[in-house]
């Protein structure tokens, strides 16, 4: 596949129209997690071992046809490759011709992972060993990437760290791009604390699980689900990835500092009523200055919600629908 410049210029995308039903930055945010409809085929798992000897759990759809591309779908902050949004993608790639495979980030994948490494904003060792696993497997295959909230962070991120040698397009829907702002949001208001608590439940869990080899790093006296995101990052996150602060860490890993250095070809989706980030810090100046990059940045939409439809029966899903549409458009262009 050839990169053509300003490819990402060249599509043309159909406008969001909110769905009349799910109105509202938090009604579109929840309609998201529950309205996507159900996978009826789920996908096939492959346990890989890294390099560290820990593992990596990928999900992966039917092939469509070989020459085609393969796409990368990273999900979000306790995610995993089952969720909704992931398989909703999962059947828009397929729609278009793609075939798909979720990576589920370190512990994400249903079994504690074995070191006391986890996933985090800006960690992208893990996806730069599964790129190049997939490109010694598919040589000559297009390889492309999308990613949601923090998978969508990882993603960008390692697009910026990377060039262009790895893959051939990306998408992004929903990415927290100011970490800091980010983690601030979740405290703004009592719907975002309800974000947190559960964000907190599920993360503490997972910890939990893993005592006997994080006792050393951790005060797990201190845990419980009343901490905020800043303070979670501040006591577990920063201590297990060489940070010396929640400050450090979302610094380090903001993915809007990457905005410029990216060269491949990515479309960027993303709401102004996101509950997870201040509109004022999606870095538009620095979108609208890479001509790699295109920006959908609705009025309405929620984080990673995008329903439109008068009521559940006619539902559709615009982020995944254009996300795919986006790479597949990338994918005859450079044919041509």
């Amino acid at each position: 596949m050839v990169k053509r410049k300003h490819i990402a210029q060249t599509w043309q995308a159909r406008p969001f129209s909110c769905s009349s039903w799910i109105r509202g930055p938090h009604f579109q945010t929840i309609g998201g997690k529950f309205c996507r409809p159900r996978l009826r085929q789920m996908p096939n798992p492959e346990i890989l071992t890294t390099p560290d000897k820990d593992f990596l759990v990928l999900d992966w759809m039917p092939e469509t046809t070989p020459d085609t591309p393969l796409v990368i779908v990273l999900h979000g902050l306790e995610g995993h490759t089952r969720r909704r949004y992931v398989t909703q993608a999962f059947s828009s790639l397929q729609s278009v011709g793609l075939q798909s495979v979720g990576l589920n980030f370190r512990g994400c994948s249903g079994s504690p992972n074995l070191s006391s490494k986890a996933y985090h904003s800006g960690e992208t060792e893990d996806l730069l060993f599964i790129t190049r696993v997939l490109r010694s497997r598919f040589p000559g295959r297009p390889l492309m990437a999308l990613g949601f909230s923090l998978g969508g962070n990882v993603l960008l991120k390692f697009l910026g760290e990377t060039g262009d040698q790895y893959l051939d397009a990306a998408a992004v829907v929903s990415v927290p791009y100011d970490l800091s702002a980010g983690a601030d949001s979740l405290e703004s208001d009592v719907m975002a604390r309800i974000y947190t608590m559960y964000f907190m439940r599920s993360l503490i869990e997972k910890m939990r699980a893993k005592q006997q080899i994080l006792n050393a790093s951790i005060d797990f006296e201190s845990l419980s689900e009343n901490l905020s995101i800043r303070d979670f990052d501040e006591m577990v996150t920063s201590k297990l990835h060489g940070f010396t602060s929640a400050a450090d860490y979302y610094e380090k890993s903001s993915s809007s500092q990457y905005i410029s250095s990216i060269t491949t070809p990515s479309l960027l989706i993303h709401s102004e009523d996101d509950p997870f980030l201040p509109p004022s810090k999606v870095p538009k100046l620095e979108i609208k200055r890479n001509q790699n990059l295109r920006l959908l940045l609705t009025q309405k939409g929620g984080h990673v919600g995008f329903i439109e439809g008068s009521h559940p029966g006619n539902f559709v899903f615009w982020a995944e629908e254009q996300a795919s549409r986006f790479l597949k458009h990338c994918f005859d262009e450079g044919r041509r």
